[in-house]
């Protein structure tokens, strides 16, 4: 299939390549970041070995207007996206450092909860609650940022102790996610839809500017729910129709797989593979208003090299 997996390109100016999860990233120049959202998806920090269709495009066209939608709370890195599948933007000294916001007992949460722990990242949850229940007021887990392997829960305490961030530097960051949550937030609204958790990335410049880094509001960074049937959904104790990886995930689960060691992973059908991308595309057209039109090209490794070279020169 025509799908972005894996890319290996030599651009001009080109200094490095680094390949995440699901994003391969081009350093031209030690002052420009390429960002290619590739088609590869990843759950419980495994990289799986089937692309998903349409995914990195749906992903970086999310993204591009999340960003646009928030540039008065925070500037962010990007400049320009040369190509469907493509951000193009600031370096920046990355905070090694995600802040998950979550509004609803979801998710890591709420295995963590169902484990018998009141505690996330030193925030005390009280006892009663149900699955998906949505939280008096947001809070924030935040975790570490791993290049390999597992991402890890932080409490705040933590980062100021490890000195990864001062309290100011946390405070100021910490101020922020809930101004971008509650953004999020009335966006979905006005779709139908809940923003139950999500994430942000911050770097600084070489001035200790702070800008917001990476993606957001997408269903690789975000989980939604339907607000028609959610509240029914959870006085009946069972799962709200959601658009996000949690659906992944939980096909997972079900087939005996987290990411644990002497775990095998389950054969990943064309069936589940058309339902995840029409899950991202679905959240495409709900998110943005728009109509999901997937680029038409009959070689996208091409088309991506061609693009991106044109835009650097």
């Amino acid at each position: 299939m025509n799908n972005i997996y894996k890319t290996d390109f030599n651009f001009p100016g080109q200094i490095s390549k680094y390949e995440g999860k699901v994003r391969d990233v081009y350093t031209i120049e030690d002052n420009i970041l390429v960002v290619i959202a590739s088609d590869r998806i990843s759950a419980f920090d495994i990289v799986m070995p089937k692309p998903i269709p349409n995914k990195g495009q749906v992903l970086n066209q999310i993204s591009l207007e999340m960003l646009k939608s928030t540039e008065d709370i925070i500037d962010n890195w990007l400049i320009s996206s040369p190509d469907p599948n493509v951000s193009i933007g600031r370096k920046l000294n990355p905070i090694k450092i995600e802040m998950v916001i979550r509004g609803y007992l979801s998710g890591h949460s709420e295995r963590v909860y169902k484990s018998g722990k009141r505690s996330i990242c030193g925030v005390i949850l009280e006892d009663g609650l149900v699955s998906n229940q949505k939280f008096n007021k947001p809070i924030i887990t935040p975790s570490t940022k791993a290049d390999v392997g597992h991402d890890e829960d932080i409490s705040k305490d933590n980062i100021i102790k490890q000195k990864i961030l001062s309290i100011d530097q946390y405070e100021e960051i910490e101020h922020i996610t809930h101004k971008l949550f509650q953004r999020g937030t009335e966006i979905a609204k006005k779709r139908g839809l809940i923003l139950v958790d999500t994430k942000y990335e911050f770097g600084y410049d070489s001035n200790n500017k702070l800008y917001l880094i990476d993606e957001i509001h997408t269903p690789d960074s975000s989980r939604y729910f339907y607000i028609d049937g959610y509240q029914e959904s959870v006085d009946d104790g069972i799962q709200p129709k959601q658009l996000s990886k949690e659906f992944f995930r939980q096909w997972l689960i079900k087939n005996n797989f987290q990411g644990k060691e002497n775990q095998n992973l389950p054969e990943i059908t064309r069936e589940i593979i058309s339902d995840v991308s029409n899950r991202y595309i679905e959240l495409f057209d709900l998110i943005t208003g728009n109509t999901f039109k997937p680029r038409n090209s009959n070689n996208i490794l091409r088309d991506l090299e061609n693009n991106i070279t044109d835009y650097l020169t």
